[in-house]
């Protein structure tokens, strides 16, 4: 299957879909819509009312429309994996149209799965974005933490740290004090020194006395509660590597609490686009 120069790239996520054409390696146009996998029902239809508004071009797809929820399942490709692994188990649709597959690991006896975020990480080593050897962080819903060897990906861990705080906020105990937005500031930051212990379960439960003894305004709960989860999160991945710096791909808002909780371990954190790291990963591929 050839994509040629001029070719549509989707990222295609649980919630969100972003389209990119690209011609000649650059984007010349690009759209964000809320056309997530569980909003479609018939993807070829979806497939071709893509094609009529950016053009009748080949079209390569990545995130969650392979999995079991999405248009067809792409199998996965066994870590360690680079391009040309990926590139070689494309899932194809027909002859204009397939679905990048996901990565899988077993290290060690812990089976673990990612979608959608190999395209960023290979591509941020392709375009020069993190060194071929560096650990990587994609905070959101489903925090992935890998680990790049020699430009693929070598190993990974994802946590549930997005999701957790999600159901904390609707549901529960604690729901009715984290409504609050969450910014940067003190109350996130004692939670991260919180989440360095380690102790989720009781530090949790922490939030709800300090609201009984007076120690913390409920406007600063969801703060806390971020930098808890986060500070958790962030402690027990660095507690397991000599990196001293950690490369995030995220939005500035997220990252930027991702980079004060890895600089509090005393680590260095940089911020990487993501998008300009998926264009990155769907422009290598294409050229295996």
């Amino acid at each position: 299957m050839s994509f040629g120069s001029t070719f549509l790239a989707v990222d295609w996520g649980t919630t969100n879909r972003r389209v990119f054409l690209i011609d000649g390696g650059q984007v010349v146009r690009t759209e964000r819509d809320d056309r997530g996998v569980t909003s479609v029902e018939d993807f070829a239809a979806e497939a071709t009312a893509i094609r009529e508004r950016f053009g009748d071009l080949p079209m390569l797809l990545a995130g969650m429309v392979g999995s079991n929820i999405g248009w067809r399942p792409a199998p996965y490709v066994a870590a360690p994996a680079g391009v040309a692994e990926l590139a070689a188990g494309l899932l194809r649709i027909d002859d204009r149209t397939a679905i990048v597959p996901g990565i899988s690991t077993l290290a060690g006896g812990r089976a673990d799965v990612m979608r959608g975020e190999e395209v960023q990480l290979l591509g941020a080593v392709a375009a020069g974005l993190v060194p071929a050897d560096s650990l990587l962080a994609q905070p959101g819903t489903h925090c992935k933490w890998v680990e790049m060897q020699g430009g693929r990906v070598m190993d990974f861990v994802t946590a549930m740290t997005g999701e957790l705080f999600a159901l904390l906020r609707k549901h529960g105990l604690l729901a009715a004090q984290l409504g609050g937005e969450v910014t940067l500031g003190t109350a996130f930051r004692e939670g991260v020194e919180e989440g360095k212990r380690r102790d989720l379960a009781a530090s949790l439960f922490g939030i709800r006395a300090a609201k009984m003894l007076g120690q913390r305004d409920d406007v600063d709960a969801a703060s806390y509660a971020s930098g808890l989860l986060i500070g958790a999160d962030v402690a027990a991945r660095l507690a397991g590597t000599s990196h001293d710096s950690v490369h995030i791909l995220a939005d500035p808002v997220l990252g930027g609490l991702y980079s004060a909780a890895i600089q509090a371990h005393g680590r260095n954190a940089t911020l990487i686009d993501s998008h300009a790291a998926f264009v990155a990963g769907i422009n290598e591929i294409v050229k295996q």
